[in-house]
């Protein structure tokens, strides 16, 4: 496979602008103690919250997921927009206030206060798991992505990727991820809605692509169980992220980390309408020209990127392509830095170094986060699947 040109300047000129944005970010910082680092001194106003939040949900195994399941096994099982976004929902009403009134830096500061540094250290695992899994499905995503866009290993864009995300992120802490989530936002808005339109009036496409119904697919009695308990994991294992509650905890006022959650909700589930109608069109792909055959179901995880790439001119693949990639590299510095937080504070400050000052933290947090970071990537190029890792 020969490098696709016009996906290649996507990426690269997005990259650039994420980085440039995220070291920008950075000069933000007043101080390097806990809250300026880990929650931008909880100075995040509203719309940049509800901005960042929606973002740092809708990353690439987000989209690259939704529209892989409506591609393989259509909307019965399309659980995740659905799921991750109901959760905000849960939270808005069992924990933002609460948590906002306790003055918390970390999902971990209120068992440490109940029940000491022993237990916060078996908590931090499955909390750690799942931010480094989080991380994993999107750097996968982003790999499958560059695979179609130039030919290439995808060890080497998922390496990468996770030393640009790291950069920015040792750099600029909470101020780069907030700022560089909300440019990730509007370019993938603008790249998936200008996609759609295109990939769905490419003359290979078959006319039946919306109106046949095999793209609702199907849940078997058998599997309601299995239904159910994907649903409820979904929703509930929120509370589990350090990536949601510093966002609640970096907002101004209460009142602005409620609305975020609220309005959030629905921003979320609005962004996967556009992956999901992709997935659709795909089922549908007849022969494209540069591409000689139709896409097989064991393609599901490639299939947003080959749907850019072949169905939609170069310049629409040139912003959809590129924004996908730099969605990725943005959403996931949200759980880099939050598990790298989470140890810092919880477990490195609380039980092995009390008497640790500001600089010593800030070490210990860049460090954690070059850790965070290759564990996840290291996975990424382990196991296949966007939207199970997810």
């Amino acid at each position: 496979m020969t490098v696709y040109v016009w996906g290649l300047a996507g990426i690269i000129v997005f990259y650039v602008a994420m980085l440039c944005v995220g070291i920008w970010a950075g000069t933000k910082q007043k101080d390097h103690s806990d809250e300026e680092v880990m929650l931008a001194g909880r100075s995040i106003g509203t719309v940049v919250g509800i901005l960042t939040l929606i973002a740092t949900w809708v990353g690439g195994a987000y989209i690259n997921g939704t529209a892989e399941v409506m591609f393989t096994t259509g909307l019965a099982w399309c659980q995740v927009p659905f799921g991750y976004s109901a959760s905000l929902l849960f939270a808005l009403f069992l924990f933002v206030r609460q948590m906002r009134e306790a003055n918390y830096v970390t999902l971990l500061d209120p068992f440490q206060h109940k029940y000491g540094s022993r237990v916060v250290g078996l908590l931090y695992l499955p909390a750690a798991l799942g931010d480094i899994f989080w991380v994993a499905s999107i750097l996968n995503a982003l790999g499958s992505s560059l695979v179609v866009i130039l030919g290439i290993n995808n060890m080497i864009s998922v390496i990468a990727s996770t030393v640009f995300a790291a950069s920015y992120t040792v750099v600029g802490g909470f101020y780069s991820v907030s700022y560089t989530d909300v440019l990730q936002l509007i370019l993938i808005v603008i790249g998936l809605v200008l996609s759609v339109p295109f990939a769905f009036n490419n003359p290979h496409m078959s006319t039946q692509a919306l109106t046949s119904s095999d793209w609702v697919g199907e849940l078997k009695t058998q599997d309601i169980g299995q239904w159910i308990d994907n649903m409820l994991q979904l929703i509930f294992e929120i509370y589990n992220y350090e990536g949601y509650f510093q966002r609640i905890f970096s907002m101004k006022t209460t009142k602005g980390a409620q609305i975020l959650s609220f309005i959030s909700f629905f921003g979320c589930v609005a962004m996967a309408i556009p992956p999901a109608f992709i997935g659709i069109i795909a089922k549908n792909w007849t022969q494209v020209e540069d591409f000689n055959r139709t896409v097989r179901n064991d393609e599901g995880e490639i299939i947003l990127p080959l749907v850019l790439r072949y169905l939609t001119p170069n310049w629409v693949s040139f912003v959809g392509l590129g924004a996908i990639s730099a969605a990725v590299m943005s959403s996931a510095d949200a759980s880099i830095l939050s598990s790298s937080s989470m140890f810092s504070r919880n477990i490195y400050k609380a039980a092995l170094r009390p008497s640790a000052g500001e600089r010593e933290m800030l070490w210990v947090l860049r460090i954690t986060i070059v850790v965070i970071s290759t564990l996840a990537a290291t996975i990424a190029l382990s196991v296949g699947s966007i939207y199970y890792l997810s």
